[in-house]
């Protein structure tokens, strides 16, 4: 048994190509516009499935065209969404993101129904979890959501890795006995108030976590690589080097690429360097899920 849940938000991405982000009130002229389906919780759930990942996702859309397309394009990818919440008269997440010409993004999130999934929505649909190995979650939909799925895991005894983005303080009671955790150096400066640069200092971060009852932690830092760290051991994991286009989902694609590593039972370091070269490769192309890449492209 090695299924995934992922339980996380859907939303409807679009992006403007430009050479340089505006300055507040100023208006400039951007290049080519495209939209993709994103949504962190999607985008993770996608990288999974692309990577042979056996995926359910938890979600909740509206009942307009955003919504439904956003179904349409999961199931295609291989992934089952019969524990989809569609709430009427809502309208579906949706992203507005700028990409300049160094690849950098900004993003601005609307919510919309993401905001309605809800702890009663996992209760309905608890037998997913009874087939689950591993289950994933980030921080798009609302933390009473997040604590509920993580006081559900730990009944359950289920592994669970909370990617806490977007940034935002997590309580004791989800950090203790979490099995995982993986910010990068924004988010755990928000989380920990420690500033990482380094190896160094990823230590001293690890530490913290460490001590709220964190089994693992993982700190992202992009070309500087993951740095891994448990109660046992730890590790700084090296990417490859590539010309990046958008670093768009780029931490999605590594949390995606991580947990179908883990749910099939490969070791921390294996884990790690599959997820470091899914999301080299995912920076190389433009939009979210649509760069996720397949076991075939990693090869």
């Amino acid at each position: 048994m090695s299924k995934i849940v992922v339980v996380g938000s859907s939303n409807t991405d679009m992006v403007v190509k430009t050479e340089r982000f505006p300055k507040p009130g100023e208006t400039i002229i951007g290049g080519d516009f495209y939209m993709f389906s994103g949504g962190k919780g999607a985008n993770q759930a996608v990288a999974a499935a692309r990577l042979g990942g056996d995926v359910s996702f938890i979600c909740c859309v509206g009942d307009d065209v955003f919504g439904k397309n956003a179904l349409v394009q999961y199931k295609n990818e291989g992934i089952d969404v019969d524990a989809a919440l569609i709430k009427k008269d809502t309208a579906s997440g949706v992203a507005l993101i700028t990409v300049n010409a160094s690849g950098e993004n900004e993003i601005v999130v609307a919510s919309g129904a993401n905001a309605q999934l809800n702890a009663a929505h996992l209760d309905a649909v608890e037998s997913i979890f009874s087939t689950a190995k591993i289950v994933l979650t980030q921080l798009e939909v609302p933390m009473e959501t997040v604590e509920a799925l993580a006081e559900k895991c730990k009944t359950n005894k289920l592994p669970l890795i909370i990617n806490p983005a977007p940034a935002a303080k997590l309580s004791a009671a989800i950090l203790k006995g979490l099995y995982l955790i993986t910010p990068n150096e924004t988010e755990t400066f928000i989380l920990t108030g420690i500033e990482v640069t380094d190896v160094k200092s990823a230590k001293v971060a690890g530490n913290y976590f460490l001590e709220q009852g964190v089994q693992n932690v993982i700190i992202t830092m992009g070309s500087q690589g993951a740095f891994f760290m448990n109660a046992e051991t730890n590790f700084l994991m090296m990417p490859p080097k590539v010309n990046a286009v958008d670093t768009t989902a780029a931490g999605d694609v590594f949390n995606g690429a991580l947990t179908t590593a883990l749910a099939q039972g490969d070791n921390w370091e294996d884990s790690i360097k599959l997820a470091n070269k899914a999301a080299a490769l995912s920076v190389t192309k433009l939009g979210a899920q649509i760069s996720a890449p397949t076991l075939e492209e990693i090869k």
